[in-house]
């Protein structure tokens, strides 16, 4: 039986006819919000007998390859007696640039369907007709030709032979990468105590096309336990792909050195990393125009040369590979991974890439999600990432700025109307600087739906100075990404504006982030939510999505008790009390670290609380060694800061660290490299008024509004920074927690087991 290589039709031409140069000059946002309205506009003035959205498939042999290609055509006309093809393309450029021959691949896309559809119906000839539809004057222009059947079959055939190297490489490797699976075993001689139980509900639930939260403590080996069993499923044919999402570089770095480990054993699967665009540019300034980059110049002419070489060569594609290979073919480092993870088995990536509405990656279409598993990391943190990335904010400064530099332009009276709409919620709120609405501002989407497409007429004719342009494109992505928030809105959603001298601020905010990343998720296979501090479970399963047929599996530690001693000292770290209470927790951290000499991470609610014992503490005593966190550290930085956690150091070392910050996540400094952690408070996020609007929607809900805005997000924090101290089954340390609210009754229900046996300082 021969392999079937199944793509669709524009798959297929835009690999062989995609050239030219990244050039993001500007390109329009119409076609993305209004390519469906342009389609459907021109659709709807077909005559009766015409047919739109056909689906047409088809099959060739060609080289011991069974070729499948499908795809939709928009249009099968009938006029004057003779079958066309009609393929629309809507676009913001003067039609007066578009001839005949300016777009080979959109011709190339309609010739296809039309050697399926002659085939299908044995015609000697078909016509084929390009439609471009201007989406601001909806202006049409139109172009037809016809061919022969020979002619349509000849063209057919040599794009199948220009995509068969590409499409014999891709079948060989999974062919390799199936046997290679089967083969696997678990890359460790034994599993740790709860490991192989995490594992098996991870493939049971992808096996049977579930959600599943987990609760796994630190230590237990999360990482392995989840890709282990994804990677199974893929060999057995229940899965294309898997995403491993994460929120931090350093997590990132632990899926790749899982990958790496299961390679050692024989596994031959590909698996990139995505990293972001401004870290991986080659260039000074991330500027994506083929004058000033050479990487973006003539980019489209040299990419299926380099993912035919990276595929043939590596399997295990993290971001040196890609810069590698990227400055071997004089490519963009960035757009190169992403057209990597397209056809890559596993993606590892920030949470971003799936569930942000202005970055996901909108060429994985829905039928590629079905065979797709997400593995989410962390998934604490997918709560406010989540909010954030389905929230919107706008400013009047911005719009003030623009009414000042394109005075006499068209442009101009949208942005004014603008400025006044916000001249008008400023007088709103003279009483209060803050002002909370329910309801869709709908006046001003109208406004900004107005500015978009005139800034759009105004980008695309652009005779502009660099910076005039930049803070037109700044507002211009600041109203679009508005307007595509406006349509999730919904009761989870409140408008709030806030007012601070001449500034003015309105947000449609999400407060419950759960219905869309529910909403997103399951058009995936499967979803596997875990994390050491998935505590309380309900709390989690709330914010994200979860619902009673979803699994959930919460692993004991399987660490002794005895590694780590536990104390609380029952101080008050409120605001009002902290420099009365500073004292004590000098002399605590004095009196730990003679007594058990080692390094130390000692965490605080902010830096300003952190700097302020800080100060006090240093030259106490010469023979402790002290550093501190600075605020936005570069990565160089804080690989510096870890590196002082040296095993066996002849001084002791205590680290002071932000609670929730950069150190309280995902680090892992193994055995004598870190001896005990303090954490000084709760955790609580600051007193606020988003927190506080929070607070109010889910107490209307029915649930504790302060535990769901403040105490739960801050001991989670907590757990966190706690987190960092037992990695193996031999460390051995101490935790002292700093605040007298940790002994009621609602914070020692938070506690995991193995802190529950503690002392009082």
């Amino acid at each position: 039986m021969l392999p079937e290589i199944k793509l669709s039709v524009r798959s297929l031409v835009e690999y062989v006819f995609s050239s030219g140069s990244i050039d993001h000059h500007f390109r329009t946002a119409t076609p993305l919000t209004e390519g469906t309205k342009a389609h459907k506009a021109i659709q709807n003035t077909y005559q009766e007998t015409d047919q739109k959205e056909v689906f047409l498939k088809t099959e060739i042999e060609y080289k011991k390859m069974n070729f499948l290609i499908e795809g939709r055509c928009d249009g099968l006309l009938i006029r004057d007696d003779q079958m066309v093809i009609d393929e629309i393309k809507s676009t913001s450029k003067d039609l007066s640039g578009i001839d005949e021959d300016t777009y080979p691949i959109h011709w190339a896309q309609a010739r296809v369907y039309a050697y399926i559809y002659a085939k299908d119906h044995h015609l000697q000839e078909m016509n084929v007709q390009l439609t471009y539809l201007q989406v601001v004057t909806e202006e049409q222009k139109q172009f037809r030709m016809k061919f022969t059947m020979r002619e349509l079959e000849d063209f057919v055939i040599e794009l199948v032979k220009c995509y068969s190297p590409y499409a014999m490489l891709m079948h060989e490797h999974r062919l390799r990468r199936d046997e290679s699976i089967n083969n696997l075993a678990f890359p460790f001689d034994t599993y740790r105590e709860g490991q192989r139980k995490l594992a098996g509900a991870i493939y049971k639930t992808i096996s049977e096309e579930k959600t599943i939260f987990a609760n796994a403590p630190t230590g237990i080996g999360k990482t392995i336990s989840t890709i282990f069993p994804a990677v199974k499923a893929m060999g057995e044919g229940k899965l294309e792909r898997i995403f491993y999402l994460t929120a931090k570089t350093i997590t990132r770095q632990t899926a790749e050195e899982a990958f790496s480990l299961m390679k050692n054993k024989g596994l031959c699967m590909s698996a990139v990393t995505l990293t972001a665009k401004d870290k991986v540019c080659f260039k000074e300034e991330t500027r994506c125009q083929k004058e000033y980059c050479e990487f973006a110049n003539g980019y489209y002419d040299r990419i299926n040369d380099a993912v035919l070489d990276i595929f043939s060569q590596e399997t295990f594609i993290n971001r040196d590979t890609i810069e590698k290979y990227a400055r071997k073919h004089t490519i963009c480092p960035f757009e190169f991974s992403l057209d990597l993870a397209f056809v890559a088995d596993a993606i590892i990536c920030d949470y971003n890439y799936i569930f942000d509405p202005k970055v996901s990656l909108k060429r994985f279409f829905d039928e590629h999600k079905k065979q797709t598993a997400l593995l989410i990391d962390e998934a604490h943190n997918l709560v406010d990432r989540a909010r954030e990335m389905f929230s919107a904010g706008l400013k009047k400064s911005a719009f003030l700025l623009l009414k000042r530099e394109y005075k006499g332009s068209p442009l101009y009276e949208s942005v004014n109307q603008i400025n006044k709409y916000f001249i008008e919620l400023k007088k709103a709120c003279t009483v209060k600087e803050e002002q909370v609405l329910k309801e869709v501002p709908e006046d001003l989407i109208k406004l900004l739906e107005e500015f978009v497409m005139q800034a759009e007429l105004e980008l695309v004719q652009s005779t502009s100075s660099e910076s005039k342009e930049v803070l037109l494109l700044d507002s211009f992505f600041a109203a679009t990404g508005y307007i595509r928030i406006a349509k999730l809105y919904d009761e989870r959603y409140v408008t709030y504006v806030e007012v601070e001298k001449n500034e003015v601020h309105i947000k449609m905010f999400c407060l419950d982030p759960s219905f869309l990343i529910q909403q997103i998720s399951k058009k995936f296979r499967s979803t596997v939510y875990f994390s050491a501090t998935l505590l309380p479970l309900q709390y989690f399963m709330d914010m994200l999505g979860g619902t009673q047929e979803d699994y959930t599996i919460s692993i004991p530690s399987p660490f002794a008790k005895e590694q780590t001693d536990v104390f609380i000292q029952p101080l008050s770290t409120r605001y009002h009390d902290r420099d009365d209470t500073k004292r004590p927790i000098i002399d605590m951290l004095s009196k730990l670290v003679m007594q058990r000499p080692g390094n130390y991470l000692i965490f605080f609610p902010s830096y300003q609380y952190m700097k302020s014992v800080y100060d006090d503490f240093v030259g106490r005593d010469p023979s402790i060694q002290v550093i501190i966190q600075q605020p936005s550290m570069t990565e160089a930085e804080r690989e510096q800061f870890l590196r002082e956690f040296q095993p066996e150091s002849s001084e002791p070392l205590i680290g002071f660290a932000v609670l929730g910050g950069i150190f309280s996540e995902g680090v892992d400094l193994k055995g004598d490299r870190l001896n005990g952690v303090i954490v000084v408070g709760v955790g609580l996020p600051q007193l606020c008024f988003e927190r506080n609007i929070m607070k109010d929607y889910f107490q209307d809900t029915g649930k504790n509004g302060y535990d769901y805005a403040y105490t739960y997000p801050g001991m989670n924090k907590v757990l966190q920074a706690g987190g960092r101290l037992i990695r193996s089954e031999a460390d051995t340390g101490v935790i002292v927690l700093v605040d007298d609210r940790f002994l009621t009754q609602k914070y020692l229900r938070l506690f995991p087991p193995e802190w529950r046996d503690f002392e009082i300082v």
